[in-house]
């Protein structure tokens, strides 16, 4: 018997797990369970990364990558000349996340 291998017999035909449903690709929700699924990123939707590697810290005064959440992933967003103002950059909300007036 291999190490993986289950002992005893297959359990009975209820307690397998509930196939999935199938999902129409020409639906206009096909996507809605992975969109459910997604979740934003934990740094949150904007960072930076310095261009020679390694810590944050290090290098204070060398350029950095800028990188923005498009939705999917980050995508390069500009470079930065110092860590300073990639931080300022980092810490300022995103254009399309400007919070929307309180209406009256």
């Amino acid at each position: 018997m291999g190490k993986h291998s289950r002992t005893g017999p297959p359990p009975p035909p209820g307690d397998r797990e509930p196939r999935r449903e199938r999902i129409d690709p020409d639906a206009a929700d096909a996507l809605e369970p992975f969109n459910r699924r997604r979740q934003p990123p934990l740094d949150g939707p904007r960072i930076h990364r310095a261009l020679h590697g390694g810590a944050s810290h290090l290098h204070p005064d060398q350029p950095r990558l800028l990188f923005a959440w498009d939705g999917y992933g980050y995508a390069p967003a500009g470079t930065a000349p110092d860590l300073a103002s990639a931080r300022t950059w980092a810490s300022e909300a995103p254009p399309d996340s400007q919070p929307e007036p309180e209406k009256s």
